[in-house]
């Protein structure tokens, strides 16, 4: 009887194991690639200004700077956050492929610009467009997995999105080759091809993207009832809160008033301050300030504070050594530090909370103050510099200042003196802080 017992144990487990990779494959894939075409049409700025752009639309002095900003205002939009409760109503599928298309023919349309303005004024077009985006996939990603798991697929989705990103200017460099085709620059050629991809990439989302585990949706040839129930539990046996509950505004906004998520928002601006710094201002840096050719140009707080240490070795070779291959050098510590700790602040916050609706408001706030960053970043040489280690010191005394928090804390509920997040409808008692 007991050996049947195992068996029949062993058997469910190895099915569970089997339904989470299927999700992974799935959901996780797909979000990644999305993002992919996010980043590619976020950072191709900097690749068509070293292709003559700057030069034909008279982008000088803060004109370059400028048709930036209202992009990185996108962000903005998530007070109080309208896409993370958009998105539980009309569902991923829609709300993300249809978010996917308009950017991309908005992108087609940078191709034909006459005048620096007209840039500028769809880049906020592009914002309005886009707002949605980041934190919606950051929310439909915590409602699949519990909370140790939740790290991991953020990293694989950052690293999909990435990896596939990093090749957007051997692409764009490629597309600068078309230049005269059709009576067209090369640059121009780089935004109507990237934003037919990005297009075709959009259909692909409306047919495989899938829908949250507790919707009656169809996602095609995905879960049954069955098999979602599981994750479901296994999300409600973890954090206790795979129930969705009615949407209330009050509620929702009651969020705002734990400090720990404007902490979580913090870390998430003093880290996109640099990957946006380096996203945009590190080609034109190699090319103009090096000397480089257009061709070359269970996550815990100690991660996050490790890959600010990287950071911050980065940039003090970046800015004061005299040898640009060692400088360049730098620019691989800088960059590491940087973009590893998206994915590590996203899985400390999404480890910390409780409750969909706060969860999907802490998602809201997190991205909205990394739009922030984006636009803090300091468009000067040595200043911008000055301003990201300042950002590294700031994310070391934010992580310490929760982990201790959490510790005590934690502790406390050991003792049974607290409830770790018991301000929702269905509190968990035996719910800890990640450290």
């Amino acid at each position: 009887m007991d050996h049947d017992s195992e068996k029949s144990g062993a058997g469910a487990q190895h099915e569970g194991k089997k339904i989470i990779r299927r999700v992974d494959r799935r959901l996780v894939t797909m979000v990644g690639v999305l993002y992919c075409v996010s980043l590619m049409d976020r950072t191709n700025l900097s690749a068509a200004s070293i292709a003559g752009m700057m030069v034909e639309l008279e982008l000088i002095g803060n004109r370059y700077v400028l048709p930036r900003y209202p992009s990185l205002l996108r962000h903005l939009h998530h007070f109080p956050a309208p896409s993370t409760v958009i998105i539980r109503k009309l569902g991923p599928r829609i709300h993300l492929s249809v978010i996917v298309l308009l950017w991309g023919a908005v992108m087609i349309g940078f191709g034909f610009v006459k005048k620096w303005y007209e840039l500028a004024a769809l880049r906020l077009v592009l914002g309005v467009f886009e707002a949605g985006f980041f934190p919606s996939c950051v929310y439909l990603l915590s409602t699949w997995y519990t909370r140790y798991e939740v790290g991991k697929r953020y990293s694989v989705f950052y690293i999909i999105g990435c990896v596939a990103s990093a090749f957007a200017g051997i692409l764009a460099y490629g597309l600068m080759q078309m230049n005269g085709l059709a009576d067209l620059t090369g640059w121009r050629w780089i935004f109507i091809i990237e934003g037919i991809l990005t297009c075709v990439i959009a259909f692909i989302g409306a047919w495989l993207l899938v829908d949250f585990p507790d919707s009656d949706r169809v996602s095609w040839n995905f879960l049954d009832a069955r098999e979602k129930a599981y994750i479901i539990a296994r999300v409600q046996a973890d954090r206790g809160d795979a129930t969705v509950t009615a949407f209330s505004m009050s509620k929702f906004l009651r969020a705002g008033l734990d400090p720990k998520i404007w902490g979580y928002a913090l870390i998430f601006f003093c880290t996109t301050t640099m990957s946006y710094a380096i996203a945009y201002f590190l080609p034109i840096i190699l090319n103009l300030g090096m000397g480089f050719d257009v061709g070359a140009s269970q996550l815990r707080g100690p991660i996050i504070v490790f890959n600010m240490v990287l950071c911050f070795v980065g940039l003090c070779i970046v800015g004061w050594h005299k040898n640009n291959g060692v400088r360049y050098f730098g620019v691989f510590f800088m960059t590491a530090g940087a973009n590893s700790n998206i994915p590590a602040a996203m899985a400390y916050q999404a480890n910390n909370i409780r409750g969909q609706w706060k969860r999907a408001f802490c998602s809201a706030t997190l991205v909205g103050f990394g739009g922030i960053g984006g636009i803090a970043g300091c468009p000067q040489y040595m200043p911008g510099l000055y301003a990201c280690m300042a950002c590294c010191g700031l994310t070391i005394i934010l992580v310490g200042i929760l982990d201790t928090l959490f510790y005590f804390k934690n502790k406390a509920a050991d003792r049974g003196e607290i409830s770790i997040e018991a301000d929702e409808d269905d509190s968990q008692s035996d719910f800890r802080y990640t450290l």
